[in-house]
């Protein structure tokens, strides 16, 4: 099952076509909607206006992102992830599910050079809230670690705010012993970079995910919560309602029980 899996899911990104869903406001960013100007490619700047947080998915080829992206805001079952085509372009997509919870998926093919001189690798990182690389746990991820630190390298002289989450994916197929060696030595490697590089003051957060169990939902909820200004504030008044509540919870549960013992001693009288 576990080789059918990889198999799909390479299938997945080697396709190299585009998909769109006007229904869940997908945007697109075509070749001419990047926009060009003296000869250089260059993103045109479309959150002029409302500002939400950003969030950039990226990672190799086959890494499994646009499945993650499915499942995640689309409901997909991970079996239908199998049949899904891979897209060419820069997605964009907008996730609105509250007054608290709102920002922007940005969607990275793997085989995009984003660092390309053509392109303004700038404009992307700034106003970017967190950045999530994508590691297939599955496969040689020596070049996906080179890489990640290119990326996080880049993106920190741009924007020294952006949280670095590592995804170590399709962790499925693995055996729990196999999940912490992996995770061990993908944590170990990275930070190592970081040391070499003198960037150690940069701090990578690690998640085993699966987009046929619950990690994959941990893992972004944990990546979002940390976009959220108020969540301080949040948390905070949840604390207090139940030290407030926990007493009166309290006071109530007495007071049944009061009653109940009251109850049972007029039926035995």
């Amino acid at each position: 099952m576990a080789s059918e899996r990889d198999s799909a899911q390479s299938r997945e990104e080697d396709s190299a076509v585009g998909y769109y869903d006007e229904e869940d406001d997908l945007e697109a960013f075509s070749d001419t909607e990047l926009g060009c100007e003296e000869g250089e490619l260059g993103f045109t700047n479309s959150l002029n206006g409302e500002v939400k947080p950003r969030i950039l998915l990226m990672g190799l080829r086959r890494s499994g992102k646009s499945s993650i992206q499915k499942v995640v805001f689309h409901k997909m079952s991970p079996n239908e992830t199998l049949f899904l085509e891979s897209t060419n372009k820069i997605c964009r997509e907008d996730v609105s599910n509250s007054s608290f919870v709102s920002f922007q998926i940005w969607d990275f093919p793997g085989q995009i050079d984003f660092f390309d001189p053509s392109f303004d690798y700038e404009m992307i990182f700034r106003g970017t809230g967190a950045l999530i690389f994508v590691i297939d746990s599955q496969d040689d991820y020596v070049e996906a670690l080179n890489r990640l630190h290119l990326t996080v390298t880049r993106a920190y002289a741009v924007n020294p705010d952006i949280n670095f989450e590592v995804f170590i994916h399709k962790v499925d197929g693995l055996s729990d012993d196999q999940k912490i060696e992996k995770q061990r030595d993908i944590h170990k490697r990275a930070n190592d970079d970081q040391v070499d590089a003198g960037l150690e003051r940069i701090h990578l957060s690690f998640y085993l995910t699966s987009i046929y169990d619950h990690s994959i939902f941990e893992a972004f909820s944990k990546v979002v919560q940390k976009l959220i200004p108020q969540l301080p504030t949040l948390e905070n008044l949840l604390n207090i309602f139940i030290s407030v509540s926990k007493p009166a919870a309290l006071a109530l549960q007495h007071r049944n029980q009061a009653v109940l013992l009251n109850d049972l001693n007029m039926c035995e009288n």
